[in-house]
Parts: structure tokens; sequence; C-alpha cells
């Protein structure tokens, strides 16, 4: 049985919610910057044809995914003083920050499939590093609280310290590395600036996985425990952990409708700069205000997300949140497509800013909802088999998606090969049925897996008043439980006690 702290409701410290927020901050510089520079770095400035820059991403995540439910398991089943997650935390990140700078810099005179192994290999071995920060760091979210609202709370730090690494990475960078010159208008496409800029954002990746790791070391004795009767990690063990997981049927379908959700997010990902750029016609000076929309979307979410819980329960949030996500992102280019918006029109840039607040914070508030209802459905699998899996429930929910996002990574960068968008192209030079056909992707196209996750994330079961009867039976059990121990504890105190003659010590020599 998971042992837990005496006090598994008490409302946690904003110390401990700002430390672990600041560990997703961390993760999200290092995947950011892969994830958002990387494949135009590879594309457009060394010159690697996308659907092979699109192959090592997908490779990368692929087998990332895969990793991801063994690490999850293994770290449910560890036992060691510093607890079932912290040990991983504090070991992987110097790999981590070893791998990012590799990514960036390739040795000169790689040839086309030497670029090309050198990206696989470094952005595999990036991502493999931080699965053994990222799953273990998030399964410490879901297990801080047993409070319903309150894992809202935590979840909200995990999504509002995303939100900051990820815009903090995309100011810095267009602000101080990537700026524009007279050489190279649209700075992204200069070759010279992505060597410092990577070490610099590793470094402060660095900092921050370690400082996260350090100042939440004090909840360790609070966390629950593997149980001293479980097996060891074994594969055999490994494949009984992931039945568990999915016998619950509210866990396979918030797998399954984020599996469509990320789907639209690879190849949205993979596509939103050359949308920017070669549609819209943005300089990277512009695209850095982006930030003004992600910090309103993310922040409304931050407050919010617990109040609507508590108001709206977590199911109802998750639906709304999940059209508003798929729809946000594609009006403005189907404005586009209606002759309403054009590259021309004043104020442009406020009216994508303001869509994207909706995008974001519609992202955030589904991310926190669904990260907190995962730590519910650990509640379920606890009453259910006796032990708590976090590690696995949330690793095998990234193994869907990264699985996924590898497929819509990779759809991005055939999708750029299928339209014929041309390498180191700039920006008057793209033929106009060619960027329309990218808008009509990235717009309209991508958002369809979005709505199908829709349907997925409404046949979602568990309510505030099913969570209440998982909570009282779990406690229920443990005060069965408690009560021998309880008894044979009194029982040995009742016992009379042998009457021992007091000892004199001698007086001292005065």
């Amino acid at each position: 049985m998971a042992q837990g702290s005496s006090g598994e409701d008490e409302r946690l410290s904003f110390r401990t919610k700002l430390s672990f927020g600041v560990g997703s901050g961390a993760e999200s510089i290092a995947l950011f910057s892969v994830g958002s520079y990387a494949m135009l770095f590879y594309n457009q400035v060394l010159g690697l044809e996308a659907h092979l820059a699109g192959l090592a991403i997908s490779a990368s995540l692929f087998l990332d995914g895969i990793s991801d439910p063994l690490v999850g398991s293994l770290s449910d089943r560890t036992k060691s003083r510093w607890g079932r997650r912290h040990i991983y935390m504090f070991f992987a990140p110097i790999p981590i920050v070893l791998s990012l700078i590799a990514v960036f810099n390739p040795p000169d005179g790689l040839g086309r499939w030497g670029l090309f192994a050198w990206f696989t290999v470094t952005v595999i071995l990036l991502r493999q590093s931080m699965t053994f920060y990222h799953t273990p760091h998030l399964a410490l979210g879901g297990e801080l609280s047993r409070d319903y609202t309150e894992r809202s709370k935590v979840m909200a730090y995990n999504s509002f310290f995303t939100w900051a690494g990820a815009a903090g990475t995309t100011w810095i960078a267009l602000s101080y590395f990537f700026k524009a010159t007279p050489e190279y208008p649209r700075g992204l496409l200069n070759p010279e600036p992505y060597a410092p800029y990577s070490i610099v954002m590793a470094l402060l990746a660095l900092a921050l996985l370690g400082a996260s790791a350090w100042f939440t070391r004090d909840r360790i004795p609070h966390l629950p425990k593997a149980p001293e009767n479980l097996p060891k990690f074994s594969p055999f063990e490994f494949f009984k952990d992931i039945g568990k997981a999915f016998a619950n049927r509210n866990y396979v379908w918030l797998l399954v409708a984020y599996f469509f959700l990320s789907m639209m997010i690879g190849l949205r990902g993979g596509l939103h700069l050359y949308t920017n750029t070669y549609y819209w016609h943005l300089t990277s000076e512009q695209i850095r205000f982006f930030v003004i929309g992600s910090f309103a979307g993310y922040l409304s979410a931050f407050l919010f997300a617990a109040m609507l819980h508590g108001r709206f329960d977590k199911k109802r949030t998750i639906i709304v949140s999940a059209i508003v996500y798929a729809l946000a992102p594609s009006a403005p280019i189907l404005l586009g497509f209606a002759g309403v918006l054009t590259d021309q029109t004043a104020g442009l840039l406020p009216i994508l800013i303001a869509f994207s607040i909706l995008s974001y914070g519609a992202a955030s508030v589904l991310s926190i909802s669904i990260m907190s209802a995962l730590a519910d459905i650990a509640d379920e699998n606890e009453l259910t088999f006796g032990v708590r899996q976090e590690g696995v429930l949330y690793s095998t929910r990234a193994l869907f998606a990264k699985v996924d996002q590898a497929i819509g990574a990779a759809l991005a960068g055939f999708v750029l090969t299928l339209i014929a968008f041309p390498t180191k192209a700039k920006v008057e030079e793209v033929p106009a049925e060619v960027v329309w056909n990218l808008a009509l992707w990235d717009g309209v196209l991508a958002g369809v897996p979005g709505f199908i996750a829709v349907f997925f994330y409404a046949r979602y079961k568990i309510t505030r008043a099913s969570y209440e009867e998982t909570k009282a039976a779990l406690a229920a059990r443990r005060a069965a439980i408690r009560a021998p121990l309880a008894t044979a504890t009194q029982a040995a105190d009742d016992v009379p006690q042998p009457l021992v003659p007091p000892v004199i010590s001698p007086r001292p020599a005065e």
C-alpha cells in the first residue's frame, strides 16, 4: 500500500509550488529551443531538406516517448533516501545541457547525411536525458497534494512556468541573439548567433533544473513511497504497471484525446514560424511580441483554472478549453482567406496577438485540467490496485503525446516538401500559391485533429462527487490498516513493566 504523509490534504506553501514550477520552466527552455528553432536552423540556415529535418525530430520524439513509461515505472518503484523522484532530478541536468549545446553546434564540413546524423543523434540524446528529469518531476507534481483543487493549483504553476520558459526563451532569442542586421533582415536566418544562444540557454536551464530539485527536497518525507513489498523494476513488472494504467477507462479516453490533440500541436508547431514569416510577413522583432499574448493567456489560466474546476468541474472545463484551443489559431488565417486580414492590415500584429491570447489561455487551462485529472486517476488506481502510479500515468500520456507529435513534426516536414517550399527562401521569393498552401495547412487542416480530441475528452467521467467518494474510500482503507497497528502498540503499552530499583550514582568527590 502506498504511503503518504499524515497530513495528506494540507495546502502547499508558495515556496514549494514555486520551486516545482521553476523546474517546468527549465524543461521548457531546453525543449522549446529545439522544438521552435532547430528545424528552421537545420533547414533554412544549414540547408538540410525539410523532410530530413522533420524525420530527425520525429525519431527523437518517438524514442523519447518509448522511454517515458519505462522511466515512469522505474521511478514509481524506486526506493532511496532521496525518495522516488528526486534521485533522478539531481543527476539528469548535466547531460541535458551538454546535448542542448551539441544540437546547435554541428562540426563544420558535414555533408547532407552527416548533418542529418548529427541532428538526429544530438536531439535524441537531449530528449532521452530530459526524460530522466521530466517524468519524475511531473510525477512529483501529481503527488504533492491529495486535495482536488490544490492539485490544480500545483499544475497551474507547472503550466505557467512552462509558458514562462518558452516565452522567456523567445524574448531572449529574438531580442538579443537573432536581431535584424543589414545582411540578415530576418535574424533567425543568421547562422552566427546559434552557438552563443545555445550556450546561454543551456546554462540557464542548468541553474533552474538544479534549483527545482534542491528546493523541493524538503517534501521527500511527506511524499508517497513505494510499498515495501513492491517488486523491483523489471520488464515483467513494467508491463503489469502499463496494464493497470490501461485498465482505467477514464485514463484511456484522456490518452486517445491527447493523441489527436498532439497531432495538431506537432503540425502547427512545425509550421508556425513559417506562417508568421512568409504569410503574415512578420519580422523576428515583431514575432517576439507574441510573448504578450502568451503571457496574458497563461496568466489568466494560472489565476482562474482552479476556480473553474471548483465551479464547473474539470470535465466541462476540459471540453470547452479544447474547443477554443482547436479553433483560435485557425481564426486569423480564415479571416485572411476571406480577405478581412492581410499582411497590410493596419494593426495586424495586435489582432494576431489578441487571437493568441485565446489560444494560449485555452491551451493552458486544458493542460492544467488534464494534469490535475491524472492525479485523480491515480487515486482511482490506488483504490483498485493498492499502489500509486503517478510516474506511469503521466509518462504513458507523454508517450502518446510524443509519438503523435513525432507524426506531426514529420508531417510538417513532408507538408513543406509537398507544397514545394524552397530552402533558404527569402520572403519575397516564395510563390504566392506555396504561401497559400502553407496557410491552408497551418490554419485549417491542422485544427481537424483538435476537434476529434474534443469528442474523446467528452467521454471522461470523473467528477468532483466521484472523486470525493474515491477519497473517502481510500481514507477508510488507510484507517483500517492503521487500526491493528495502533491496537498492537496500545497493547504493548498496557503490559505491566517489571519494577527496577533506581540506580543511585555515587556522589562526586568534593
